[in-house]
């Protein structure tokens, strides 16, 4: 059986545990276009993991996660794992955690809401239930429980 290897990055951001199919998504999420042209990002898919049977990983050097985007990552990979990578050694590791709030990362998929109106005004979701994830549109009240389409 031949080992594929995937070097180590000095700094940067390690995702971890995410759900098998699913890294392409993370990708999008985390701006793989935004980084700079010496930042090194590693893909691996479907890899076979204890805990789940099968899951993907994403290594993206030089980048570390805000929040916001780490909630967007926990609404479609809530068993990811983000690891903080400083000098080659793990300096924080800790899994998502999808918080009580959601601002910005959806849009609503109501079309009269008022986050699609000319006003300035950012999209907020609470979470109405954990497991299925189910959000709430805070203005018109609408529930999503389909994410990826609705990434802003």
């Amino acid at each position: 059986m031949r080992e594929l290897r995937i070097t180590p990055i000095r700094n940067g951001t390690v995702i971890d545990h995410i759900g098998d199919g699913l890294a392409l998504e993370v990708l999008r999420i985390i701006g793989v276009k935004e980084l700079d042209k010496d930042s090194t990002v590693s893909v691996a898919l479907h890899v076979r993991s204890q805990k789940t049977g099968w899951k993907d990983i994403v290594k993206v050097e030089n980048m570390e996660l805000s929040p916001r985007k780490v909630n967007a990552i926990a609404l479609i990979a809530p068993t990811a794992t983000i690891s903080i990578i400083r000098e080659f050694k793990v300096r924080e590791k800790r899994t998502v955690d999808l918080p009580d709030r959601i601002v910005g990362v959806l849009r609503c998929p109501n079309s009269n809401c008022i986050t699609h109106q000319p006003e300035p005004v950012e999209s907020e979701f609470e979470v109405a239930r954990r497991t299925p994830v189910v959000l709430r549109c805070v203005y018109c009240e609408r529930s999503v429980d389909e994410f990826l389409p609705l990434l802003a």
